[in-house]
Parts: structure tokens; sequence; C-alpha cells
């Protein structure tokens, strides 16, 4: 049983603890990310209570991807502790970069490694 999204991707959109601190592209990135995912989700949930915690955690889950990239991308590379402590507690699988990344970019690797590696 398909359930409607709109008024999910209503409050993905106005969900500011989504994009807090983010430059404009990773923000857009992550919202559009969360968006399809969020369609995907409500299209397979069997009813309205499994697409809202379908949906909840993967909220959830955009809104740590963002502050990892955020943290990762403010701090000198001698100074990521707190980026990587917010990997290890979430459990995040994709590899850290190694080196110098721009924001956009960072982005683009870990939703694509998301896309590419995460069942639900």
């Amino acid at each position: 049983m398909a359930v409607d999204c709109d008024r999910h991707i209503r409050e993905i959109v106005r969900d500011e603890a989504l994009t807090r601190g983010l430059g404009d592209e990773e923000a857009r990135m992550l919202v559009e990310w969360v968006v399809d995912w969020a369609e995907l989700l409500a299209e397979a949930a069997r009813n309205d209570d499994d697409a809202n915690e379908l949906i909840n955690r993967l909220r959830r889950r955009g809104r740590a991807i963002g502050r990892f990239v955020k943290l990762w991308c403010d701090f000198d590379i001698s100074d990521r502790n707190g980026a990587t402590q917010l990997a290890a507690s979430e459990r995040f699988a994709w590899p850290l970069p190694n080196n110098e990344v721009d924001p956009p970019d960072l982005m683009q690797h870990i939703l694509t490694w998301e896309n590419e590696h995460t069942v639900e």
C-alpha cells in the first residue's frame, strides 16, 4: 500500500536541522536525497505508521550526515575529532576522507556511497 508522501516532503523541506550550517549546494543535495528516499519508503510502506517510522529514521540519518559534513569541513585536518566521533556514534560505514575535500564533494561522495551500500 502506497502512503501519501506530500506531508513528509513538506516536513523535510522545512526541516532547518537538516541543512543547518551547510552551504547551498550541499544542502540542496541532502534535501533531494532525503526526499527521493522518503518517496521510495512511503511507496513501500505497509501503512502510515510504518511510513512515519521509516521516514523519521531517514530524516535523523540525513541530519547526522549534514552535521558530519559541516564538522569535517569546518575544522583543519588536525582537529576533526568531533566529526570522527559523530561518524563512530552514528555507525557511518563509508570511508572517511583522507585529505582536504570541499563540502559539496564530500556530500556527493557520502550520498553516493549511501545509495550504493545502504539497505533499509
